[in-house]
């Protein structure tokens, strides 16, 4: 299948009324489908457990999203099973037909790109500008990934040597487990599991419990494309499950791993144990978390850095690894700036995600709504409180938009990663001084810096120690192919997805020479 080249894919404007009426029907076709059971899949059969748990809507807590299936470690052993007898295959199958799986899929998420937005405007409480985003990331992810395992495939050429025949060429690992995130649903669950694929390698795929529903839609449409059963494997349950099974499985041979820097931690050091009948070193690619800051300059456009503070920090409620949870002010526009960001944070909305008009919708759960609380509770202590601080209406996980000022370097709020709407304001006493206090955490995720001055820039490039650096823009919303994303430090092992080396991390280099 001839592709165009890559580029990303716009946004849905929403200023259209033909856009918002085919959105309002993709809520309400969706909100139909809610509340059925899914099986666990497994090969190429449909399992069922004696026990299953519920996906709840979390901006409307009695709507039921779904059931899902309990699996346990009997399931777990049957689905890395499945996986490696799909290996012996699907390794052989030509890069061009492992793409062309991707592109097709890509085709009919544009074809049901609001229907997909839906599901995670019901399941996860995006905005739909939010969910928009998702989609198009997903897509982005297929198509790329598609071009580049092309890229990849075939004799790669090394240093010739008198007599021989040398030539390189990357072959796939074997057996992943996959375990994304409930934030990205879509986009980063489709983006770790068909990596992996397109790269020849086949999966488990244990998505988290707060999201199954919509990564089950990655799942259908594999299906519907003509995946071959066992290559993608679907396995919901308990989050224990993955740690304690299926990392450690001996014939699971990487880990790809989104989420808090304390599971990544752990399931690296349970991938580093050397299990009964393992005859390899297991990978890990891991994304944890962030406690990422922007910084602004006393010769900064305040209007600019305002919008960019703002929408880093509260858009979907600061529940992104990305979001700006530390604003580092240099003190001589200290007073200026934060005048503009209470604004336009007292201006934000909040409410039902499913109302075109509201900016932000839930937080995800009721334990991360006690998360949040708990850490409003120790900037009330550390700092003062600028605005919100509070539930907000509704029958579900709302809260309102949280500014701390007067927070140490070091208080807990300015070193503990919480992701929920709560942003930590510190001030600093010049730009080397920010700089200083934006690189004093454990994590090196995301960073941005407003300012006019170039030699600025220049020494935030080289100063800022964080996997993607931002200049007079917001550390939210990577592009794939534009930004490659990942970390430094606790933020993980910098995996650069959606960049030209990912795919190296699902591969691995075999080098062949022919004496002649």
């Amino acid at each position: 299948m001839i592709r165009e080249q890559y580029r990303p894919t716009d946004y849905i404007d929403f200023s259209d009324e033909n856009n918002v009426e085919s959105m309002l029907n993709a809520l309400s076709r969706v909100k139909e489908k809610l509340g059925r059971t899914y099986n666990l899949k497994i090969g190429d059969q449909e399992i069922t457990t004696e026990d299953t748990f519920t996906s709840f809507n979390p901006g409307n807590i009695d709507e039921v999203i779904g059931h899902f299936q309990k699996a346990g470690e009997r399931e777990a052993d049957m689905a890395i099973e499945a996986a490696f007898e799909a290996f012996k295959s699907w390794s052989g199958v030509s890069a061009e037909e492992r793409a062309d799986y991707l592109f097709k899929a890509s085709d009919i998420m544009r074809d049901r790109r609001m229907e997909l937005m839906a599901w995670m405007v019901y399941e996860v409480g995006k905005s739909w500008a939010e969910a928009d985003g998702d989609v198009a990331e997903t897509i982005d992810f297929l198509e790329f990934y598609g071009q580049e395992a092309l890229r990849y495939a075939g004799r790669k050429e090394v240093v010739s040597f008198n007599g021989e025949s040398p030539y390189m060429e990357y072959i796939p690992l074997g057996v992943g487990v996959i375990i994304p995130p409930w934030n990205f649903p879509f986009a980063i669950t489709s983006g770790m599991a068909t990596a992996a694929i397109v790269s020849g390698n086949t999966i488990v795929l244990k998505p988290s419990s707060d999201a199954p529903a919509t990564a089950y839609q990655l799942v259908s449409i594999m299906e519907e494309v003509g995946l071959p059963p066992g290559v993608l494997n679907f396995l919901t349950g308990p989050g224990a499950l993955a740690g304690e099974k299926l990392v450690r499985h001996p014939k699971t041979r990487f880990i790809s791993f989104t989420g808090s820097m304390e599971v990544g931690l752990g399931i690296n050091k349970a991938a580093a144990e050397m299990a009964d009948g393992q005859v390899w070193i297991k990978r890990v690619v891991a994304e944890m978390g962030g406690k990422d800051a922007i910084i602004v300059d006393s010769e900064a456009n305040l209007e600019e850095a305002a919008v960019g503070v703002v929408t880093s920090a509260f858009g979907y409620n600061g529940q992104k690894c990305s979001a700006c949870s530390r604003l580092i002010v240099v003190e001589d526009v200290h007073e200026k700036l934060m005048k503009k960001v209470i604004e336009k944070t007292s201006a934000l909305s909040l409410g039902d995600p499913a109302d075109k008009a509201n900016f932000m919708g839930p937080v995800i759960n009721e334990s991360s709504m006690r998360k949040i609380e708990k850490y409003v509770e120790i900037g009330k202590k550390e700092g003062e409180l600028l605005i919100g601080g509070e539930r907000g209406e509704g029958n579900g996980y709302y809260y309102k938009p949280t500014i701390f000022g007067g927070i140490d370097r070091r208080a807990r709020l300015a070193q503990e990663e919480i992701f929920g709407p709560v942003l930590a304001v510190i001030k600093a006493k010049d730009f080397d001084d920010a700089l200083d206090i934006a690189n004093d955490t454990v994590f090196g995720l995301t960073g941005a810096v407003y300012t006019d001055n170039k030699d600025k820039w220049e020494k935030a490039t080289r100063e800022f120690h964080v996997g993607n650096l931002y200049l007079n823009r917001k550390c939210t919303g990577a592009l794939v192919g534009v930004h490659p994303f990942g970390g430094f430090n606790m933020s993980g092992t910098d995996s650069k997805a959606g960049g030209a080396d990912y795919l190296l991390l699902f591969q691995q280099a075999k080098s062949i020479s022919v004496k002649l």
